[in-house]
């Protein structure tokens, strides 16, 4: 009676939290792909989870940076205005002036 109060709390606790630990998933793939993600994951010692796992986190860590340039691309696409260009000038000067100068 007791192994099954304690075989219950584990099962009843897993369902709660086992799934926090990582996710199953089906996907499917061409037999091309699925030959080099086994090859890879035999010779280097890492289960396919592991490789997808890091290709999918990889490409979304790609995604991310594209976005950023995009919108930083976008931001410095516009025309400096008159104010940026004196601005972006005297910086200029300074430097040449003052900082070179420093490093003779």
């Amino acid at each position: 009676m007791v192994y099954y109060a304690v075989v219950n709390l584990v099962l009843t606790f897993c369902m709660k939290y086992c799934y926090i630990l990582g996710m199953k998933t089906a996907i499917s793939l061409p037999n091309k792909i699925f030959e080099e993600v086994e090859k890879f994951s035999k010779e280097h010692q890492y289960s396919r989870s592991e490789v997808f796992a890091m290709a999918v986190k990889e490409f979304l860590e790609k995604k991310k940076t594209e976005e950023v340039l995009n919108v930083l691309n976008e931001v410095y696409s516009e025309a400096e205005t008159p104010e940026e260009i004196t601005v972006r000038e005297k910086g200029k000067r300074y430097f040449a002036r003052k900082i070179l100068k420093e490093k003779r």
